[in-house]
């Protein structure tokens, strides 16, 4: 066949792309499964943030996880579990749960070393730039939050970024969700302002106004679903 014809340099143009085609499919195939325990050991450590527990290493990580979060679950809208299958509440897609007509409400139960239980649900919103998430610990008497972990996907670093910041999530360590037997999620408002509902909350990210307007519609939107399940935990009907 003449090299130089347009039928021989339409054949070899093909026969390359299905080459680079077929190595590029095998090298994602192959390291797919490296990337999915890379997403899921993120993942965990997010989780566990929420009860300020840091695995030693990398390799720890799931080993570490499967030590304090000693049971997930799902519940229905009226707080009673409906599904407590391994790994059912990890699996819950926030992005996509956060727009279904009937969420999913995941929640991980974590027993800490000195014995006491703390359960954490997760929170998934809008920031500035994209969206933000993350994970609230409540006490078992469903009325203090314990710990708070959030990120973002790309918020201004120095600004909006600020809420991946331990300084702002620890803020929200002894909070209240509960003021005065009424069930209030906590505020994030500029420095110096006061609720006007009466809520327990939080000083805003100096200079990232819209992401902490975005934090506090965050924990509006995700934690009253919530409210029935807290009940319980107050009433002491959930152990």
């Amino acid at each position: 066949m003449n090299k130089n014809s347009n039928l021989y340099q339409i054949i070899y143009a093909a026969v390359m792309v299905l080459i680079v085609g077929t190595v590029l499919a095998f090298i994602y195939m192959a390291l797919k499964p490296k990337q999915d325990d890379n997403v899921a050991n993120d993942k965990r450590k997010q989780i566990l943030s929420a009860v300020h527990i840091t695995p030693k290493s990398d390799n720890a990580i799931e080993s570490t996880f499967n030590k304090y979060v000693v049971a997930g679950y799902l519940l229905d809208k009226n707080g009673e579990i409906v599904d407590s299958a391994q790994n059912v509440a990890f699996n819950v897609d926030m992005k996509n749960n956060i727009k279904a007509q009937e969420r999913k409400l995941p929640v991980f139960k974590c027993k800490l070393d000195d014995e006491s239980t703390k359960y954490i649900v997760p929170a998934y919103g809008a920031g500035l730039w994209g969206p933000i998430w993350g994970y609230i610990a409540v006490d078992d008497n469903g009325t203090n939050i314990y710990g708070a972990y959030f990120s973002h996907e790309g918020e201004t670093p120095g600004l909006g970024a600020e809420i991946a910041n331990p300084k702002f999530q620890n803020q929200f360590k002894g909070k209240k969700l509960y003021k005065d037997g009424e069930f209030k999620p906590i505020s994030v408002l500029k420095n110096g302002k006061s609720a006007e509902n009466g809520e327990d909350h939080v000083d805003a990210v100096t200079g990232g106004t819209i992401t902490s307007t975005g934090v506090s519609n965050m924990l509006k939107d995700c934690l009253t679903p919530y409210k029935p399940f807290f009940d319980k935990l107050q009433s002491g009907t959930i152990k």
